[in-house]
């Protein structure tokens, strides 16, 4: 009897470990295997690509960024524009992986789901044509002039991005990056970082867009303030910019000057919850939709009082965004209130030129109200007519905008400015970030927005 009982519980011991092992492979199956499957450092793709010439990447005028050239049994994947596209397209390195569109995309750049004739037949992947004109890509690159930074331009009507430049880079292709990968790594400017979407930076006055929306969203605007030149709220003491007295201001005027005492007051008094919300419905805190890998811009208090909103409400405290996102955030006033999914690659097709899949505009988040979206226009136009942002002013266009100097850890601010034109018919949305600039937005920032839609729009 009592040898009946070992044998018992031997058997449940190992019914129960079969089980589990059962259990763990369904879920392996279910849930890890496409994404082990495709871990750009899984050895067994670099076997599938023996057989495969991986698509080209084209710009949205057909000019061609990415190829593969087939030499003997090598395949050499090449980047026409150098270190143009490294923080948009990536890099395709048997030792170090794939990164950026090279890996997002490597299923259909390896025409993953076609069928050879024959065996050991070489095919070739699908082709991406990007969103991005290789044109402005460039011209905004030179704007940058070596600053380490961002510039984004997209199409706040339809959210296809035009050009999406990140400062420092480095030289995608394999050799070079293999041989020097050490160097690259640990140089204390991170040139692997992609800034326009993985950087987190405090946004700065470019934020008193999302503020001007709660204010009018809560029947504030027609209020008029006292400005002696500083905030002062429990134990927080925050100046203007320069420690500038504006004096009596009403709310156009606040935003033309950026008055960081109007809009700490403003967020002070609208409480916590109220500057939260809107932050979300502008999509701070949530996760965006995009083609190649995003950093969530966010609000990392765990508990927000309302001296955390009053820092908030001027874009800094616990605030930190992408250059993408605030991008975004002045394409959705451009747009009615309408913020639109980021989109980077516009078709996917065969090497016949046969298209598998096209970008459709898509809606991510209503805003704002067209009113309240017509509202804070007004006030955008008037900063680049009359106020801060001057530098960004085009002859006979109507340019929308705001600028930014956020504080951050170092004694350098980010010069930030985002801006879209024509305001009465938007074609194109700008968002610069210089990061620890040391400059303000108005002064060194505007300018390069200034000059990349004034290029896009042929001025």
């Amino acid at each position: 009897m009592r040898e009946n009982k070992r044998i018992i519980r031997v058997l449940v011991v190992v019914s129960l470990m079969f089980l589990a092992l059962l259990t763990y492979l369904l879920y392996f199956n279910m849930f890890e295997a496409k994404e082990v499957a495709s871990n750009p450092y899984n050895k067994r793709q670099w076997e599938d690509e023996k057989y495969v010439k991986r698509g080209n990447i084209f710009d949205i005028n057909g000019v061609l960024l990415a190829e593969t050239v087939v030499d003997g049994d090598n395949r050499i994947r090449k980047y026409p524009m150098g270190k143009l596209y490294s923080h948009v397209i990536g890099y395709c390195s048997k030792v170090y992986g794939k990164s950026q569109l090279e890996m997002a995309y490597d299923d259909q750049l390896l025409g993953k789901g076609d069928i050879a004739i024959s065996f050991n037949e070489l095919r070739s992947g699908y082709d991406l044509n990007l969103t991005i004109d290789n044109e402005l890509q460039r011209y905004a690159y030179n704007q940058l002039d070596g600053r380490r930074g961002a510039v984004v331009a997209m199409d706040p009507q339809t959210g296809k991005i035009l050009a999406m430049v990140s400062l420092p880079d480095f030289d995608p292709t394999a050799a070079n990056l293999e041989k020097n990968w050490n160097t690259i790594v640990e140089r204390e400017d991170s040139p692997l970082l992609a800034r326009s979407t993985l950087g987190l930076y405090p946004p700065g006055s470019t934020y008193k867009i999302v503020t001007a929306a709660a204010a009018y969203a809560n029947g504030r605007t027609n209020e008029t303030f006292e400005d002696n030149g500083v905030f002062e709220k429990e134990d927080v003491t925050v100046y203007n910019y320069g420690k500038q007295k504006h004096g009596t201001l009403n709310m156009k005027e606040a935003f033309e000057v950026s008055s960081n005492y109007v809009f700490c007051t403003l967020g002070y008094e609208l409480g916590a919850e109220t500057v939260r919300q809107e932050a979300e419905a502008f999509g701070i805190n949530k996760e965006i939709s995009f083609d190649i890998p995003t950093a969530k811009s966010q609000i990392q208090y765990k508990k927000m009082s309302n001296i955390d909103a009053a820092l908030v409400s001027i874009g800094q405290g616990q605030l930190l965004m992408t250059p993408l996102h605030v991008a975004m955030m002045g394409s959705a006033v451009a747009n009615k209130g309408t913020m639109m999914r980021p989109v980077l690659v516009d078709k996917v097709k065969t090497s016949s030129g046969i298209t598998l899949s096209q970008s459709k505009p898509e809606i991510l988040y209503n805003c704002v109200t067209e009113e309240c979206a017509a509202y804070v226009d007004e006030l955008m136009c008037a900063v680049v007519s009359q106020g801060t942002g001057k530098s960004a002013r085009i002859s006979g266009v109507t340019v929308a905008g705001k600028t930014g100097t956020a504080e951050n850890e170092t004694d350098q601010d980010h010069a930030w400015f985002v801006g879209y034109a024509p305001a009465e018919n938007p074609q194109i949305c700008v968002a610069v970030l210089l990061e620890n600039d040391g400059g303000a937005g108005g002064t060194n920032a505007a300018p390069i927005a200034r000059n990349v839609m004034r290029k896009y729009l042929g001025k």
